[in-house]
């Protein structure tokens, strides 16, 4: 039993604010247009949660190595949307169905690289300032 790593409540915090962004950023995409929300709003919202809900994750699976958290984080944010210049017929269709729409989106955009960095670098201070504050006597 002494092999098995306990999960920290810090890890388990964090897969809980994953699970909340994914609720929220896939409810802004949904939603938004319907109930009047501007189009950037939704648009790069929807991106910028996907950010955050991307490093959050990464600092699930790697935690206590911040560094290689945002390096991580950025290089999935950055791939994700560089996957989408790459095309076949199969990887197409999946797009096309709600689950490949929010996982893997349509369209290249440099402006959705933008929000996801925007998203990752928001939550990665947000992190930074709340582990200091955690960290303090």
């Amino acid at each position: 039993m002494d092999k098995m790593k306990a999960i920290s409540p810090d890890r388990l915090k964090r897969f809980a604010a994953a699970i909340a962004v994914i609720v929220i950023g896939v409810t802004l995409r949904l939603t938004g247009y319907e109930v009047g929300l501007p189009y950037g709003f939704v648009k790069y919202g929807g991106s910028l949660l996907w950010g955050v809900m991307v490093y959050l994750l990464v600092t699930v699976i790697l935690p206590d190595r911040p560094r290689l958290q945002l390096f991580i984080s950025v290089m999935i944010a950055v791939a994700a949307e560089l996957l989408r210049l790459y095309h076949t017929p199969w990887l197409d269709e999946f797009r096309l169905t709600l689950a490949g729409a929010l996982l893997l989106g349509r369209i290249f955009s440099v402006w959705n690289i933008v929000a996801y960095l925007s998203g990752i670098a928001a939550a990665a201070t947000v992190d930074h300032v709340l582990t200091t504050r955690q960290q303090r006597p």
